[in-house]
C-alpha cells in the first residue's frame, strides 16, 4: 500500500519544494503533480513541478497524475519523462490521461480534441520503444532516445480515466490504472476489465495494478468536511457535485475518510493518491497526515 499527496493545483509553483518536502517528511509515499495547459484556473505543469520536488526529496516517488499525452510530441514526453527520471534518481512515475474537458487548451495546442485517445494510444506505443532503447523511423531516419531512463525497463506508466477505454489503455501499455470519482465497486470492476485486456495482448494480469485518484474532505467536523467538498468539487467541475460526493469522495472525520479510503484499498488499490478538496491546505494535510495516515498503515 503507498499513500499519496497532489500538490495543491491552484497554488503558487514557487511553493512546490516546501509543500514537497514537508510531504515526505510526513509520511506520504507518493507525491503529485496534475497539469493543464491552459484551464481556466491556475494549474502547473507536472513535468516542470515535480522536478522542483525532486530536487528538495530524497525518498518520495514522483508522479504526474496526469500528462495530457496528446498534446505533445511523443519524443518530447519521452524526454521530459527520462530526464526527470535520472534528475530524481529513478523516482518519477508517469501518469497519462487523455483530457478533454476544455477543449480550448486543445485547440490552443493544435490538437483535434477528438482525436486525443488516438494520440494517446499512439503516443505510449513510441515512448515504449524509446524507454526500451530501440528506434523510431523519423521519416525514414532511425532515433533513439539518449539518455535513457535511469529505471529499467521503464519509469512506471499509470493510466488514468473513468472509462473502459482507459481501462484497456491500461491493460494493453500500463502498469497502473487509476480512476477518480468512482466507487469501490467501480474499482474492482474497471480493475478487472484492465486485467483482461492485459490478457489478451500477452501479458500476465498481475502486470497492471491499482490505484485510486482520491478526492478527500477531512475535519473534526464531518457536516463542514462534506459541505468543503461540495463547494470545491462544484467550482472545479463546473457543476451540482452531491450525489458524486456522497457515492465517491471520502470525507468526514480522520476515522471516517480513513474507512471510505480503505475500502478502496480493499477493492483493489494498492495506492491511494489524496487530492485535498480543501480551503486551508496545509491544515488538512497536516490532520491528514497526523490522523487519516497511521489508520491506514
Amino acid at each position: 500500500m503507498r499513500l499519496g499527496l497532489v500538490l495543491p493545483p491552484t497554488a503558487d509553483p514557487a511553493d512546490v519544494p516546501a509543500t514537497a518536502r514537508r510531504a515526505e517528511e510526513q509520511g506520504f509515499d507518493i507525491v503529485a503533480s496534475g497539469e493543464h495547459v491552459l484551464f481556466g484556473s491556475p494549474t502547473p505543469n507536472a513535468f516542470v513541478a515535480l522536478a522542483a520536488a525532486a530536487a528538495v526529496t530524497t525518498r518520495v516517488r514522483l508522479l504526474s497524475a496526469v500528462t495530457l499525452l496528446a498534446l505533445y510530441p511523443a519524443p518530447l514526453a519521452a524526454k521530459m519523462a527520462a530526464t526527470l527520471d535520472r534528475v530524481s534518481g529513478g523516482r518519477f512515475e508517469l501518469g497519462v490521461g487523455v483530457g478533454g474537458e476544455n477543449p480550448v487548451e486543445f485547440a490552443a495546442c493544435g490538437v483535434p480534441v477528438r482525436e486525443r485517445g488516438r494520440r494517446t494510444d499512439a503516443g505510449l506505443d513510441v515512448l515504449g520503444r524509446l524507454f526500451a532503447g530501440e528506434s523510431i523511423d523519423v521519416d525514414g531516419t532511425p532515433a533513439t532516445l539518449d539518455p535513457l531512463p535511469l529505471q529499467r525497463p521503464r519509469p512506471p506508466i499509470w493510466v488514468g480515466g473513468r472509462s473502459e477505454a482507459s481501462m484497456r489503455r491500461a491493460g494493453r501499455a500500463g502498469d497502473v490504472w487509476m480512476p477518480y470519482l468512482g466507487s469501490p465497486d467501480r474499482v474492482a470492476r474497471g480493475l478487472r476489465t484492465a486485467r483482461e485486456e492485459a490478457e489478451r495482448h500477452g501479458r500476465h494480469p498481475v502486470e497492471v495494478d491499482g490505484a485510486y485518484f482520491a478526492w478527500t474532505a477531512v475535519d473534526p467536523d464531518a457536516a463542514r468536511a462534506r459541505r468543503t467538498a461540495l463547494e470545491v468539487l462544484a467550482a472545479t467541475y463546473g457543476q451540482d457535485m452531491e450525489r458524486i460526493v456522497d457515492a465517491c469522495v471520502p470525507h468526514g472525520t480522520p476515522e471516517q475518510v480513513a474507512a471510505q479510503l480503505a475500502e478502496h484499498l480493499d477493492a483493489g488499490a494498492t495506492s491511494v493518491v489524496i487530492a485535498p478538496a480543501t480551503h486551508d491546505a496545509e491544515r488538512d494535510v497536516d490532520l491528514l497526515a497526523r490522523e487519516v495516515l497511521p489508520r491506514l498503515r
